[in-house]
């Protein structure tokens, strides 16, 4: 048992139950907070999950009241400013001050107040464009970031570097795990704002009701990516909590398999039985070429991502349709 935690009883199936302290679930009204806090309560974890409206990240006197007023004996750390590329294009400022923000606000109340367990969300997005694939935590910072998305990249890396430095000069139970591109229910789906899978699936879907023949195809669809089901990486943090403690500081999550953007259009065309054809727009920009996440590490600690991507699509268009109007 790692020496930070309290806990009643060593766990059944995988749990443990705390006689004391939280665990504050930052950004539980996104996808990946949202998913990690309906497991966390499903399984009986004493849980704080505050929407912005309860707590504004952005202000490090009201993050250190909150946290200061619960007992907080562990802390997830899923809230960012985060969407596709053109809305990174779009607003660089914005995606670097805010986030810097975000995360500058909860990691010094956190280590002000001492919280010992603490995991960061990394992106594959802080790997440099061009690279060795599957990259490897050690390519990080070794060459120039994909220019998409920059700024969003470095607040992720400044985010990152102060975690693993205040758990080597503090002795905290500090992690960073660097996930892949995500996907599932609770998505965002705004066409401004929205990430290649939901994307993908809002326009099929609108074009299969509006019984449109084409699809546009940002670039030549060449460029791969790796996507993973939300829950499967909700299951493994809630799941080895309290293993953390033998996690390497930085460590990446992904599925372990990518496909190009033309795949993943034909995938989610076969879900939705949309049977027009796609266009490709040479003109608009696609990223990095590729950004596979070399997950040895984790799946040494148990990580094994449960849902393949026909049966994760299928899931993410369930949800999808049942809360369009919403």
């Amino acid at each position: 048992m790692p020496k930070n935690w309290r806990c009643s009883h060593c766990y059944t199936n995988n749990m443990t139950l705390f006689n004391s302290g939280k665990i504050l679930i930052t950004g539980a009204r996104g996808m990946l907070g949202g998913s990690i806090s309906k497991i966390a309560r499903s399984s009986g974890w004493d849980i704080v999950a505050p929407s912005r409206d309860e707590l504004d990240l952005r202000k490090p006197l009201e993050t250190m009241k909150f946290l200061a007023s619960h007992e907080i004996r562990a802390l997830i750390h899923c809230a960012a400013r985060v969407g596709g590329i053109q809305a990174n294009i779009n607003y660089p400022a914005d995606y670097i001050l805010e986030n810097i923000q975000i995360d500058s606000s909860v990691l010094a109340a956190a280590r002000s107040l001492k919280v010992p367990n603490l995991i960061y969300f990394g992106s594959s997005c802080m790997y440099p464009s061009e690279t060795n694939q599957p990259m490897k935590i050690d390519q990080l910072h070794s060459s120039k970031l994909e220019s998409t998305n920059e700024s969003y990249a470095l607040s992720k890396l400044v985010g990152a570097k102060t975690v693993t430095s205040v758990a080597k000069q503090d002795g905290l139970n500090w992690k960073v795990l660097i996930v892949s591109n995500l996907y599932g229910p609770g998505d965002n789906f705004d066409p401004r704002s929205s990430h290649l899978v939901a994307a993908i699936i809002r326009k099929t879907y609108e074009a299969k009701e509006q019984n449109l023949r084409n699809i546009e195809i940002w670039g030549d669809g060449q460029a791969r990516r790796e996507f993973t089901f939300v829950d499967d990486v909700s299951k493994f943090v809630i799941g080895n909590l309290v293993q953390s403690e033998s996690w390497p500081v930085m460590m990446n999550i992904g599925y372990g398999i990518d496909f190009s953007i033309n795949e993943y259009y034909r995938m989610v065309a076969d879900v939705l039985s949309f049977e027009g054809e796609f266009v490709h727009n040479l003109d608009r920009p696609e990223g990095m070429k590729r950004k596979l996440l070399d997950s040895d590490e984790a799946l040494k600690l148990g990580w094994k991502p449960e849902t393949d991507v026909k049966s994760g699509l299928e899931a993410t268009v369930k949800w999808f349709r049942e809360h369009h109007d919403d």
